[in-house]
């Protein structure tokens, strides 16, 4: 059976992916079903479940479940701490806040989780995450030390790091809701510079946006508040083609 991973690598081979964000904490499992159905039917290639606050593993376990059977589609979750793991998902990015003043974000809470998720099965996924201004909820209770928008080596140094460490992939992450998505010189210089898979989220709410992050380089454009915020499925359709290039 294919890994959740090489699916990911695959469809990437092919060109930018699209993945959505569903927060279990924002609505009922019914209706992260319902989206992720629509998202399905807009393009998207994967669902990331998570969020920064208000994450269990019971509505994580709810939401994966109905995400499954409305879509069909991966679930990954995208934890927001290691109390929350469930074997609902199909796997987990297994990541480190690699730009956190907190360690237990960086390593901390990965050593507290690990044997569980090996416990439980959970295919696991290693992905540096770093988080850029303007950083947002995640950021602050990430305690992340923000990459300046105009600091891509900062970026690039830490893209370096995670591919030596031998991770799957690695992620810019500008925080949900925020005004300003990573700016695409910083996505250029990452993607000059490494060649490990790169994720890019935060703030990409428009096709223009989701285009611009795309032609920068990004291997995978994640979207999130959009889906909370937009009930235009056409706008929804737009903004996964411009992420995909279709």
């Amino acid at each position: 059976m294919m890994t959740v991973r090489q699916y990911l690598l695959d469809r990437i081979a092919n060109g930018t992916i699209h993945m959505a964000l569903i927060d279990p904490d924002k609505q009922s499992p019914e209706d992260a079903g319902k989206i992720a159905r629509k998202m399905k039917d807009a393009g998207t290639d994967a669902i990331l479940i998570g969020g920064s606050t208000g994450v269990t593993t019971g509505n994580l376990t709810s939401t994966a479940k109905a995400i499954k059977e409305s879509s069909g589609l991966p679930t990954i979750h995208f934890p927001g701490g290691p109390d929350e793991l469930s074997p609902a998902v199909d796997a987990i990015f297994f990541m480190s806040m690699m730009n956190s003043a907190d360690l237990n974000n960086v390593v901390g809470y990965q050593v507290y989780a690990a044997p569980f998720i090996k416990k439980l099965g959970i295919e696991s996924i290693p992905m540096g995450y770093v988080i850029v201004e303007p950083g947002m909820k995640v950021g602050e209770v990430g305690k992340a030390k923000l990459i300046k928008r105009d600091d891509p080596k900062k970026a690039v140094a830490y893209a370096m790091t995670a591919e030596m460490y031998g991770m799957s992939f690695f992620y810019l992450e500008a925080g949900s809701g925020a005004d300003r998505p990573v700016p695409p010189e910083m996505i250029a210089a990452v993607k000059a510079s490494t060649k490990i898979p790169l994720i890019v989220g935060g703030g990409i709410r428009t096709p223009e946006t989701a285009e611009a992050a795309r032609k920068a380089g990004a291997d995978a454009i994640v979207t999130g508040t959009l889906l909370e915020q937009c009930d235009n499925d056409e706008i929804l359709r737009a903004v996964v083609k411009a992420a995909k290039g279709l």
